[in-house]
């Protein structure tokens, strides 16, 4: 199996600091590769090296030699006035530029006043046109196109719009519609599920196992990892550590592999502590020694070249920082907390929920699943109170005390930092405003960042620390996890397992819904279908 991908000794800068410090690492032909870090780790500079966007400063980045790259970023840029199917087309640039020229040999073809000659070379430039043309799969552009975009969740009625009026997910959509049809020889995949419902994010598991190409993808998306990648690579510290398994296994032999680590870096502390004990009785041996014995600080001297020269193990870091998630609770509320009889909503048209009927009660966790424009966050806002069921009634019951995250963009720029905003929507001092930050990972000058700047995941944390302060017993979650790293996903679950209360979350993350859910409520085609238990249990029942 041919190697695709190599780095060896690779440095890079993001301006004056240091990203990349060391990364070596080997990818073989038809690989499914997994690149997960910390944030900041450096993952989204490493596809830049790959993609060819950039050269590193030190150590050298291969690609197998003819090899054609496709790379997704997470915010791709697009003329605003092409349209959808123009941005489709343009991944058959030269089918497009062959048919092209079939169209011009066919006109001369028929024109009767050229020589003999003239159209005996016309039909023969045609005849090798259309064989190339046909050999390419050109006849099968349209079914290509609409296959993948249908995949994708990119409707026929998109076609013609100018990108320019899509949202953010739907033009990340084209573009990962737009690479696939490139079939290129390396997939580079920045984030490629964001943005997908789960219907679109299963057909590109699929796509991507039956794909012959080498496929290189950053997730934090665990179930999609687990499913799709053969290999973990991490990026800590500046350098890459292989893992050949999934990324469940991984996190397994993480752990296994940090104890031992651990068990080696305290053997090896005790041996240099010996060793330097050595050294300084020989030097105290040798100034004692009347007259003066140079053997003893010889000897010393030996041991501390072999002291310097020793390899040292690193001291591994057993806990990375995560946040600290405690959720409390006032006082619980009644035993039926939600309940939806008969309801009724439609928009125009659309029919968003028909004799839709579902029962929660209090300390139970449930999951609403559908896809996108299904109507779930509509239906949040009918229990809210912020919308109104067409017929039918929705009751949220005795003292449940609701705390909603929804999905929402940072403010706009009011000059606020961190620790303002928290501070007046806590209401709390300064000292115990800080302190309750830092659990959430903002630590010292990251409290006076401006809110209106931070990063998608900074914002969902910061939305969260005051979500757990005002400690409700009925949680109501638009996509909790999105923009999340994996560290801060596992800390919520670990502290909504441990909550409670009653919890209903809106998710499209597979790998949430198992560990916190005992419903799933099915959205679709307005039908709200509820299966006991978690994602497992609802592909289990076939629903």
């Amino acid at each position: 199996m041919s190697i695709m991908i190599a780095c060896h000794q690779v440095q890079q800068y993001y301006g004056a600091e240091q990203v990349l410090s060391s990364v070596t690492l080997e990818i073989h032909s038809g690989r499914k590769v997994g690149l997960i870090g910390m944030n900041g780790a450096g993952k989204t500079t490493l596809f830049r090296l790959l993609s060819g966007q950039e050269r590193p400063y030190q150590g050298n980045v291969h690609i197998q030699k003819g090899a054609k790259v496709g790379y997704l970023a997470q915010v791709p840029d697009y003329a605003a006035d092409m349209t959808v199917m123009e941005i489709l087309r343009t991944s058959f640039s030269d089918l497009l530029a062959l048919q092209e020229r079939m169209e011009q040999l066919a006109l001369r073809m028929s024109d009767t006043e050229q020589s003999e000659q003239q159209m005996d070379k016309a039909i023969r430039d045609y005849g090798d046109a259309l064989e190339r043309f046909e050999r390419a799969g050109g006849y099968e552009m349209s079914a290509r196109i609409d296959s993948i975009a249908n995949g994708l969740g990119i409707p026929v009625a998109y076609y013609d719009e100018p990108v320019g009026k899509l949202s953010g997910g739907e033009k990340t959509r084209v573009a990962l519609a737009a690479m696939l049809l490139t079939n290129p020889d390396i997939l580079l995949l920045d984030e490629p599920t964001n943005h997908l419902d789960m219907d679109a994010v299963v057909w590109l598991e699929h796509f991507i196992a039956h794909s012959n190409a080498t496929v290189v993808v950053i997730s934090h998306d665990r179930y999609f990892l687990d499913r799709i990648v053969q290999e973990i690579i991490e990026l800590e510290d500046g350098e890459a550590t292989a893992y050949p398994m999934n990324y469940s296994a991984y996190r397994d032999e993480k752990q296994r592999r940090l104890v031992r680590q651990f068990e080696d870096y305290q053997e090896q502390q005790k041996e240099i502590k010996r060793i330097k004990e050595s050294i300084k009785r020989l030097i105290e041996w040798g100034n004692r020694s009347n007259p003066p014995n140079p053997g003893f600080h010889r000897r010393a001297a030996s041991m501390q070249k072999a002291l310097d020269r020793m390899e040292k193990v690193k001291r591994p870091v057993m806990d990375q920082a995560r946040m600290d998630l405690e959720w409390r609770q006032k006082g619980r509320s009644g035993e039926r907390v939600l309940v939806l009889d008969q309801v009724w909503k439609s928009y125009g048209d659309r029919m968003l929920l028909q004799e839709a009927s579902a029962l929660l009660r209090y300390g139970e966790h449930a999951t609403i699943i559908g896809g996108n424009g299904a109507g779930k966050t509509t239906l949040l806002r009918m229990i809210l109170g912020e919308d109104h069921a067409d017929a039918g009634t929705i009751r949220v019951g005795s003292r449940a005390d609701v705390g909603y995250l929804a999905q929402e963009a940072a403010p706009p720029d009011a000059g606020e930092t961190v620790l303002e905003w928290f501070k007046v929507h806590a209401r709390m001092e300064e000292g115990a405003a800080r302190g309750q930050l830092a659990k959430f990972l903002f630590y010292g000058p990251d409290v006076f960042k401006k809110v209106s700047g931070l990063s998608g995941g900074e914002w969902s944390r910061l939305r969260l620390a005051i979500l757990m302060h005002q400690r409700p017993n009925l949680l109501i979650l638009d996509e909790p996890t999105n923009h999340l790293d994996i560290s801060a996903r596992e800390a919520l679950e670990e502290a909504l397992e441990e909550f409670p209360g009653t919890i209903l979350a809106v998710s499209h993350d597979r790998y949430f819904i198992n560990r916190i859910a005992e419903q799933v409520w099915n959205l679709q085609d307005g039908e709200l279908k509820v299966t006991l238990g978690n994602y497992e249990d609802y592909v289990g029942a076939g629903v």
